[in-house]
């Protein structure tokens, strides 16, 4: 039995968005990260980092989204596509995506947005910290466009589960008021259509963040 513990982030909707993508059967423990629901003693003898989203696969226990998103495929996807088999160029380059989208965009960029300006009475108020991190995310995430120009897909003609991550990116992006390249518009209409994004967002955000 399958359970997804997390909800209501960006982060968290990248592994509900992979099960339903794989049509597995599984329990969402919808938990926010701000909720003090990660700081329990039940949690944290899962993940003693207190993060949310986990992976509890029978006695797997997977945390870090990238990490839950390429299990999940590997295990239960290898003919889908989703992810590139194992020791494959396209698996390379797969892997420089997901590496490139999960710190420079997400972890680099967006986040310490989050941080200074969601988070400020936590981690502190930051201005031009937050200048810094948008500046960033605007010349980042110029190799990603330059990529679909050329394709419709990061690494091709398919869907795969290095767009599932760029397109968590860019809709947090969207949510803060950052301005998308019109290449990224009609990107993420055409993912946005996808119904296990829908059904999967839909259970996602349907419990609050917490503070």
């Amino acid at each position: 039995m399958i359970t997804i513990w997390g909800g209501a982030t960006s982060r968290t909707l990248r592994a509900h968005w992979m099960i339903h993508e794989l049509g597995l059967e599984y329990t969402p423990e919808l938990i926010g990260s701000r909720t003090g629901a990660t700081q329990t003693k039940e949690f944290r003898a899962l993940n003693p980092k207190e993060k949310i989203p986990v992976l509890v696969d029978d006695d797997l226990v997977l945390t870090e989204s990238v990490a839950i998103v390429t299990y999940l495929a590997d295990t239960y996807g290898v003919e889908t596509g989703l992810v590139p088999k194992p020791y494959t160029i396209a698996r390379a380059h797969y892997n420089e995506w997901a590496s490139f989208i999960q710190m420079e965009l997400d972890a680099h960029t967006l986040y310490i947005i989050r941080k200074h300006r969601d988070l400020a009475e936590l981690y502190g108020a930051a201005p031009a910290a937050i200048e810094t991190a948008i500046a960033g995310f605007n010349k980042q995430v110029t190799v990603a466009e330059s990529r679909l120009t050329e394709r419709p897909y990061l690494l091709g003609d398919t869907f795969t589960a290095a767009d599932l991550l760029l397109l968590t990116c860019l809709d947090w992006a969207d949510i803060y008021g950052i301005t998308l390249a019109e290449t990224f518009q009609s990107y993420r209409d055409r993912i946005h259509q996808r119904p296990p994004f829908q059904s999967a967002s839909k259970l996602n955000f349907s419990i609050s963040p917490g503070a």
